[in-house]
């Protein structure tokens, strides 16, 4: 089972990015799937999640309004939009994914390596 998270980078304040994973090695459309970070120094938090279908989507207070989560067509591949960037929102992202949303939002059974998103102020 793989998940493979690309599309971190530096960006400005104020910036976008849009974050792709690429699920393999399961049937990943029977799974919800999210996205976590750690920013330096602090613990893994809950970002967004989607459920299987793609069509509901869960936020963490601190991006909501700035963050949309979706999934792709063929429901293996998951994208975070994230706009309005801040310098709190530098962290390492991990693309994440589980059984049902009570275990995507809180303990993910599979979590991809990570991409690093780094905002300047």
């Amino acid at each position: 089972v793989q998940l493979q998270a690309s599309g971190g980078g530096l960006v400005q304040a104020g910036g976008s990015l849009r974050l792709s994973c690429a699920a393999s090695g399961r049937t990943f459309s029977n799974y919800h799937m999210g996205w976590f970070r750690q920013a330096p120094g602090k613990e893994r938090e809950f970002v967004a999640a989607v459920g299987r279908s793609g069509g509901n989507a869960y936020y963490a207070d601190s991006v909501k309004g700035r963050f949309t989560i979706s999934r792709g067509v063929a429901k293996n591949t998951v994208y975070l939009q994230m706009n309005s960037l801040k310098p709190e929102d530098t962290a390492v992202y991990y693309c994440v994914a589980g059984t049902s949303i009570v275990v995507v939002t809180s303990t993910p059974t599979d979590w991809g390596q990570g991409t690093l998103v780094t905002v300047s102020s």
